[in-house]
C-alpha cells in the first residue's frame, strides 16, 4: 500500500488503534444517537457473516486480528466495488485538487484575499504551499478562524477536512502540503502556539468547530480515523512526541460526536423511518390491518420523520445535545 517517504501508511490500521487504545478504537465506533456503536450501512461485508450484514453494529473484533484488512480505504477497493457503491449509493469521492480549489475559495471569502494557504496551478492539478506565517485581516483574530465552524456533508472518508492522502489516487500527502479545512486550522494553532498546553487548548478548539456526516459506517469509520491520525501527525510534527493518551481519547471523543452517520437528507439514523401497522377490529368484528406510512417520508418533510433524529453535541453552548435538524431554519 502507498507510504509516505517517512514509511507511514496512508490505511490506518484498526489493530494499530487497539493497540495504542481500546478505549480510543471504542470511542471511534460510538454512535451517540443510539448508544450503540455505529452500523455497517451497506452490503458490501455480508458475505463474511451475519454479523457483517446491514444492520449490524461494526465491533472491534469484526475489524482487527484475523479481520483487520476488513475495512480499507476507497482507492484499495477492487473496481468492481468502487463501481457498486457509485451506483448504489452515489459514492463518488473528490481529488484533492478539487478539495483544495474548493475550500481556496472559503478562506478566500473569509480573509477578503485569494491564496492565502497555497496557490493553485489549475492545469497540472497542484498546489504550491505559502511557507510564511499566515497573516490575518483588521478585525479578524487567528483564534477566530480556528473557532470559525466548518462542515463537509455526505463527508465519505472526509477529504474536504483532512488530506493525508488523495482519496481517488492513494497518494499520501506531506503535511506541510495538506489542504483540508481542519489542516488549515491545525496549521494555523501550530504557528500561533508554544507550549504543548496552549496547543492542545486550541487544537481542541478546531475539532470542536469541525463537522461531518456520512451514510455508510465504514467510511465513517475510515473518516474518523483520518481526523484522529491528523492530531496525532501535527502534534508530532510540533514537538516531536505522541501526545498523552489522555488527549488522543478527549480528542476522539470530539471527533466520535462531530463526525456523525446520518441519512443527510432526512437527519435520522439511516434507514430509522419505519410504517406502523394499526390492528382494528374486536372479538365479535373481523380484524383489519392499517399501514401508517412514516409522514416525513411520505410527505418529504424533514421536521415529521418518525425515524431517529442525530443528535450532535453543542459545545460552545454547555456542551448540550441538540438535533441536527433543529440548525435547519
Amino acid at each position: 500500500m502507498p507510504n509516505d517517504e517517512t514509511g507511514l501508511s496512508v490505511d490506518i490500521r484498526e489493530d494499530d488503534l487497539r493497540e495504542l487504545s481500546a478505549a480510543v478504537l471504542d470511542t471511534l465506533l460510538r454512535d451517540h444517537t443510539t448508544g450503540r456503536n455505529i452500523f455497517w450501512a451497506t452490503h458490501d461485508y455480508e458475505s463474511l457473516g451475519s454479523m457483517y450484514d446491514y444492520h449490524s453494529e461494526i465491533r472491534p473484533e469484526l475489524i482487527t486480528g484475523e479481520r483487520g484488512m476488513v475495512i480499507r480505504p476507497r482507492v484499495f477497493k477492487s473496481k468492481a466495488n468502487q463501481t457498486g457503491r457509485a451506483k448504489d449509493m452515489a459514492e463518488v469521492f473528490t481529488p484533492s485538487w478539487v478539495c483544495n480549489a474548493q475550500n481556496n475559495l472559503i478562506d478566500e471569502a473569509w480573509f477578503g484575499r485569494k491564496d492565502v494557504f497555497n496557490v493553485e496551478d489549475s492545469e497540472k492539478h497542484t498546489w504550491q504551499t505559502i511557507p510564511n506565517r499566515i497573516e490575518f485581516p483588521e478585525g479578524k483574530s487567528w483564534k477566530g478562524y480556528v473557532r470559525a465552524t466548518r462542515w463537509e456533508i455526505t463527508c465519505g472518508e472526509a477529504p474536504y477536512l483532512v488530506s493525508r492522502y488523495d482519496t481517488t489516487t492513494g497518494a499520501f500527502i506531506p503535511l506541510n502540503e495538506r489542504i483540508g479545512l481542519l489542516d488549515r486550522k491545525l496549521r494555523i494553532v501550530g504557528e500561533n502556539t508554544v507550549t504543548s498546553a496552549e496547543w492542545l487548548d486550541m487544537a481542541q478548539e478546531a475539532y470542536i468547530h469541525t463537522y461531518g456526516y456520512e451514510w455508510q459506517g465504514d467510511n465513517l469509520l475510515l473518516a474518523r480515523e483520518a481526523l484522529l491520525w491528523t492530531f496525532i501527525e501535527y502534534y508530532q510534527a510540533k514537538f516531536g512526541k505522541m501526545p498523552l493518551l489522555k488527549s488522543i481519547n478527549y480528542i476522539a471523543y470530539i471527533i466520535s460526536w462531530n463526525i456523525f452517520q446520518m441519512d443527510g437528507l432526512k437527519g435520522v439514523v439511516p434507514d430509522s423511518c419505519h410504517s406502523l401497522t394499526v390492528v382494528s377490529g374486536g372479538l365479535f368484528e373481523e380484524k383489519t390491518e392499517r399501514v401508517i406510512p412514516c409522514l416525513g417520508c411520505e410527505k418529504d418533510d424533514i421536521h415529521h420523520h418518525n425515524g431517529i433524529y442525530c443528535l450532535i453535541r453543542d459545545w460552545p453552548n454547555n456542551k448540550k445535545k441538540i438535533r441536527f435538524i433543529d440548525l435547519i431554519k
